[in-house]
């Protein structure tokens, strides 16, 4: 299957706001669970929000009450809404499922 793609990311100020969209190829998205991930430089991947195909979800203790995941199974696609951005959520931003990863998006949280 293709690779995950993914949208949104950028520069922003502190207590700003982001949307990243990641979409799927093929049909059989609704299916299976779909993650955002986030790394910086020299550090490993570290899970930031998990949704199942039930539309339950997790959140690291970082960002729970700031970032929302959610799903549209109809267009194939997985969001991250990112509110009241700090400094620390400076990252490069994966999605994963299914085995399949984004290429990574790069959020910059900085006045």
């Amino acid at each position: 299957q293709e690779p995950l793609v993914e949208s949104g990311g950028g520069l922003v100020q502190p207590g700003g706001s982001l949307r990243l969209s990641c979409t799927a190829p093929g049909n059989i998205f609704a299916s299976f669970a779909m993650a955002w991930y986030r790394a910086t430089a020299g550090n490993q991947r570290e899970l930031v929000a998990v949704i199942t195909p039930r539309d339950r979800t997790d959140y690291a203790d970082s960002v729970k009450g700031r970032f929302t995941i959610s799903r549209d199974n109809a267009k194939n696609t997985v969001y991250l809404q990112m509110d009241s951005l700090t400094p620390d959520d400076t990252a490069v931003y994966y999605c994963h499922g299914s085995e399949l990863w984004g290429q990574g998006l790069q959020v910059t949280v900085s006045s």
